[in-house]
């Protein structure tokens, strides 16, 4: 369930500056505080967002919190839920954002922490912080958390918290650092009143739970800035590429589509990396992307979608255009792609009938090949009979052609096959990846096991939105949750090689696909697709980091899997 910020955070600030904390929630119900730096982070992340809702850019629904500290790289803030989500492992944990006044505990940079059954010591909510500073400040040595809604006492003659009810005690600490980001209180456009942090302000600045809110399309996400430190020399690696699955369908009639330029408009988005260079290079998934005339696609600093004829402001139309009523959503994901073809032209294309059949099983329907197939009554067929029985090409492993059928019309219909005996692929293998944008970027910090060359940071991002007829529940939204999810291959040959067929599987739609998450449990949602990323760059405590000397090798025989080899890469 989406997490609005508490009802008691509801505060008025007649002050047009505040000081925010953002907090996360475990499975107990408490309340954590990022630290400042942390916090600084994402409210810096929260605010851009915010005014990019109000009318300033766009939208990209997640903070990404390893930028701020490395310990935290598999999590990320998913706003729109007000979610933490972890990449490895799927767990998601709420998240708030409070404000206090710029003289509060946090504006100060005074955290209260309580010494843990570890020997670690554990920050109190920011609000507990608050109060147990305003007590100190009057005087009062002995505070009752009972208002807080917690069955403790704290003594600061003693630095001591007690259980009211146990009467165990634990060691606590006052610790002065730096101090919580300051941050401007502005109500969004049509808010009336004093600027506050109801629920109305902060869900309507792009962030909460809004029914009905906008979701901005891909085709005006914003791209990753190249920062240009003084003096630099070196040159993007490469032109803004794209690469379209899908057909973008032509707009035609009154309606043209709008020139949207894509770049720069979520500057400061990723950190900087010391003051190492970052290099960037762009794989979209919205279809054929050309350049206006001027300079060349090499040299060109954005992309931008086919525009209308421009008119200039004296010019009087010829015509009048005719209003068509728009599409829905649903419609449009429900329209489909090109035609496919007929699915028993595919059977035969890859098949040799067979004038006896063998003595065998078949593995698809577990009958003899010598009797008729196990699908006979329930597939139709005007070209194979129900004791067809076919071989294929390339592995020559015999079916019943009626049974090949029936498994081909229960997949993706793409015009691919693969052996369910030894999954040889034939043709290419296509997958049912919502659309989404796939970004390469480069910097000189090495990888744990890879310090002889840098790093490639690959960024995936996918919308949230509704299923196609390819998908489990043709029609219905789709989650999309961790996004835009982060991750890493050395910058060597064979990293090189590994972005490459990346790229192959990201245009096939192969990297991802909606179904259940197998770790939150969450049904229609963006998962991953069998080919195993890389999502953290300084560690491998769960498996998902570095160093890893058998991942390349490991992810090349994924990639192999779902038929993208280096054969593929002559025919790009």
């Amino acid at each position: 369930m989406a997490m609005a910020p508490s009802p008691s955070l509801a505060q008025v600030y007649t002050s047009p500056v505040a000081v925010a904390v953002w907090e996360w929630q475990d499975g107990l119900g408490t309340w954590h505080p990022y630290s400042a730096t942390v916090c600084s982070y994402i409210e810096q992340q929260f605010v851009q967002q915010k005014g990019q809702r109000f009318g300033l850019g766009s939208l990209a629904h997640s903070i990404p919190l390893g930028q701020a500290d490395p310990s935290l790289a598999p999590y990320i803030i998913d706003l729109p839920s007000w979610t933490q989500f972890r990449q490895d492992t799927g767990t998601m944990r709420a998240v708030r954002r409070h404000l206090f006044p710029q003289h509060s505990a946090p504006g100060l940079g005074i955290v209260w922490e309580w010494l843990s059954d570890d020997g670690s010591w554990t920050a109190y909510e920011a609000s507990v912080c608050d109060y147990l500073e305003q007590q100190v400040a009057r005087g009062n040595q002995l505070m009752d958390l009972a208002p807080l809604g917690y069955n403790y006492t704290v003594n600061y003659a003693t630095h001591t918290q007690t259980n009211k009810t146990s009467s165990f005690c634990r060691s606590v600490r006052r610790q002065a650092g730096p101090p919580y980001p300051v941050t401007t209180v502005i109500a969004p456009p049509g808010h009336t009143g004093v600027a506050c942090s109801c629920h109305q302000c902060l869900g309507g600045g792009a962030a909460g739970p809004v029914s009905g809110r906008y979701r901005h399309s891909m085709t005006s996400l914003p791209a990753y800035p190249v920062p240009q430190p003084p003096h630099r020399t070196a040159v993007v690696l490469g032109a803004h590429q794209a690469f379209a699955p899908y057909n973008k369908p032509s707009l035609s009639g009154a309606r043209s589509a709008p020139r949207l330029s894509t770049a720069n408009l979520w500057a400061g988005a990723l950190p900087s990396l010391g003051n190492q260079p970052l290099y960037r290079s762009s794989l979209s998934h919205l279809g054929p992307q050309h350049q206006p005339p001027g300079p060349s696609a090499a040299g060109a600093a954005s992309a931008s979608l086919p525009g209308g004829p421009v008119s200039s402001p004296r010019s009087v139309p010829t015509t009048v255009p005719v209003q068509m009523p728009k599409p829905s959503r649903v419609q449009q994901a429900l329209a489909g792609g090109p035609p496919k073809p007929e699915p028993e032209q595919v059977i035969k294309n890859y098949t040799e009938e067979l004038k006896t059949a063998l003595d065998e099983d078949c593995i698809i329907c577990m009958e003899k090949l010598s009797v008729a197939s196990g699908y006979s009554d329930v597939t139709d067929s005007t070209t194979f009979g129900p004791v067809a029985v076919g071989r294929l090409a390339k592995c020559s492993h015999a079916f019943h052609l009626l049974c090949l059928l029936a498994m081909y019309c229960n997949g993706n219909k793409d015009g691919s096959l693969q052996c369910p005996s030894c999954k040889t692929i034939y043709g290419e293998k296509t997958g049912t990846q919502p659309r989404g944008k796939m970004e390469v970027f480069t910097f000189q910090v090495s990888l744990p096991g890879h310090e002889d060359c840098g790093t490639i940071l690959i960024v995936y991002n996918i919308p949230h939105g509704i299923q196609g007829p390819e998908h489990p529940n043709p029609g219905k939204p789709f989650t999309a949750r961790g996004f835009p999810r982060q991750c890493y291959l050395p910058d060597n040959a064979q990293g090189r090689k590994v972005l490459e067929l990346l790229k192959v599987a990201w245009k096939r739609r192969l990297i991802f696909t909606v179904g259940t998450s197998s770790t939150t449990g969450e049904t229609d949602t963006v998962v991953w697709n069998e080919i195993h990323h890389k999502t953290e760059m300084d560690r491998n405590v769960t498996g998902h980091g570095y160093p890893d000397p058998n991942y390349l090798e490991n992810v090349l025989a994924e990639l192999a899997a779902q038929g993208v080899t280096e054969d593929c890469l002559g025919q790009q």
